[in-house]
């Protein structure tokens, strides 16, 4: 039922965003046309845009005749002060439109509709060649453009706001800005003047739309994901499946009187590790092989049945919470966006491959088995024994079982190595908060054949969530070195885990 509903939702979404762009060219407007935007054409497709409203508005130009097919547009227009004469009574309708007046009626539409336009207070155009060359009127509007990623320079060092926009230029930004002015919609949970959701939604604007020069093909665009502190509650007190590790060996009944020496000396490493913080050379790989053999002979669907029970425990650092329920509600909702817009999603994670699928199973992120990628164990046929995969022929009857061999952990450089792996190409987008996934952030951003972003998690918010400040300090700095954007999780969040969930 959750899969249904998120299909349908996605469907609803791609819908809405086709019908906030399908008037655009409906009226005057060509996807392929070099030949001018009109003053009549753009105030068509706003107006259609905006729902086609009837507004009792006098209707004061001239040259606008009552019976003209853009009268109500216009009228429209005027009444909300998207567009305003040029003198002497006159609208002129074929007139061109340049890129300043259009960053104008679109910068007034925004406010007109209640959009934040504050993104443009601190943008400084200075720096562009032509700066004096512009309307003093339309500088407001030109800030905004800029700084929201509606409008880029032309070449280098030139906005060129002075110059006509063709009906093709015109028609990719509006299909941009439609994206823009549905925000509370798509990524509600984000406030309004976060930087990493004004990035994305640029992005995802400009790639997915035909006549950018950005545009990426379906096929290619593909996003990827780290898990714990990205997509999922990273530290309570430490990583989900270091707890796991150390409740199978130190607490679970079923199996602490069974548990190797080595298995014990792990979990303990981990317990201490829980109460003091201390850090343990080697513990990543050695937790590997302890997972590994600590489920050994387990079935497939049996290790996911322990991963679910594991799942009810209650989080010790928050009210209202289980195990299985500490979902970064903003992130998820990154992923439905990508997904709406044709973006296939997929988790790389240090965490145990079956761990992660045993996470995601039956929650709220939704995706197939095939698209989570982790550290692996082997997996082996219950009748197999010691022979080696070569020598063994599955039969009817057999089931497949954790073979006990721990294989690889997939942290830094690992990560792009399965990428490559199992993906097979390289990315446009990235997703991470640690330097352990600093390595796939370079690999999605390095020499990419396609416009690509990478973005950090900074685990600030020491209120709602188990922060810390001083690891999310160097987070924000290294942003900076590597021109990656980051995530703020006090700032750019209204709520981390949903209503109803405290941290003590």
């Amino acid at each position: 039922m959750k899969s249904i509903k998120k299909q349908l939702f996605c469907m609803i979404l791609v819908l809405a965003l086709c019908l906030s762009v399908l008037p655009v060219p409906a009226l005057a407007l060509s996807e392929t046309s070099d030949g001018p935007a009109t003053r009549q054409m753009v105030s068509s497709a706003l107006w259609e845009m905006a729902g086609a409203p009837t507004v009792n508005y006098a209707l004061s130009f001239t040259d606008v005749s009552q019976d003209a097919d853009y009268a109500e547009a216009v009228r429209w227009a005027a009444s909300e002060n998207i567009v305003s004469g040029v003198g002497g009574g006159l609208f002129l309708p074929d007139g061109v439109v340049t890129r300043e007046m259009l960053s104008t009626m679109l910068y007034r539409y925004a406010k007109s509709a209640g959009m934040d336009v504050s993104v443009g207070e601190d943008t400084n155009l200075l720096s562009y060649n032509d700066c004096f060359d512009w309307a003093e009127w339309a500088i407001p509007a030109l800030q905004w453009a800029v700084g929201s990623g509606l409008l880029d320079e032309k070449e280098e060092g030139r906005l060129g706001a002075c110059d006509a926009v063709t009906q093709s230029e015109a028609s990719s930004l509006l299909h941009q800005f439609s994206l823009q002015a549905v925000p509370s919609e798509i990524l509600s949970l984000w406030t309004d003047n976060a930087r990493a959701k004004k990035a994305l939604m640029s992005y995802v604007a400009a790639v997915t739309d035909e006549n950018s020069k950005d545009y990426i093909p379906i096929n290619d665009r593909i996003a990827v994901f780290d898990l714990d502190g990205t997509l999922f509650c990273e530290t309570d007190p430490n990583y989900f499946d270091y707890t796991l590790l150390k409740y199978r060996v130190l607490e679970d009944p079923t199996y602490k009187d069974k548990a190797s020496d080595f298995e014990k000396e792990v979990a303990n490493k981990i317990k201490e590790q829980n109460e003091t913080g201390k850090s343990f050379s080697g513990l990543e790989i050695d937790h590997g092989k302890a997972v590994a053999s600590a489920f050994a002979g387990m079935t497939v669907a049996e290790f996911n049945a322990y991963i679910q029970e594991f799942k009810k425990q209650p989080m010790p650092s928050y009210n209202g919470m289980k195990r299985g329920e500490g979902w970064y509600r903003p992130m998820l909702e990154i992923v439905d966006y990508l997904r709406a817009n044709n973006f296939t999603v997929y988790v790389v994670s240090g965490t145990d491959r079956l761990i992660v699928r045993g996470i995601a199973y039956n929650s709220p992120l939704d995706l197939p088995n095939r698209q989570i990628i982790g550290s692996d164990e082997t997996i082996v046929s219950n009748h197999q024994g010691d022979q080696d995969g070569l020598d063994y022929v599955f039969q009817d009857g057999d089931q497949l079982v954790l073979g006990g061999e721990f294989l690889i952990k997939n942290l830094k450089m690992n990560k792009v190595s399965v990428i490559m792996q199992e993906i097979g190409q390289q990315p446009v987008l990235s997703f991470g908060n640690s330097t352990g996934d600093s390595s796939m952030a370079e690999y999605v951003t390095y020499n990419n054949r396609y416009r690509s972003l990478a973005f950090m998690l900074c685990c600030d918010d020491t209120v709602r969530e188990n922060g810390n400040e001083t690891k999310a300090q160097k987070m924000f700095e290294l942003c900076e070195e590597f021109d990656w954007i980051p995530i703020s999780m006090k700032n750019d969040w209204t709520t981390i885990y949903g209503d109803g969930v405290t941290h003590k």
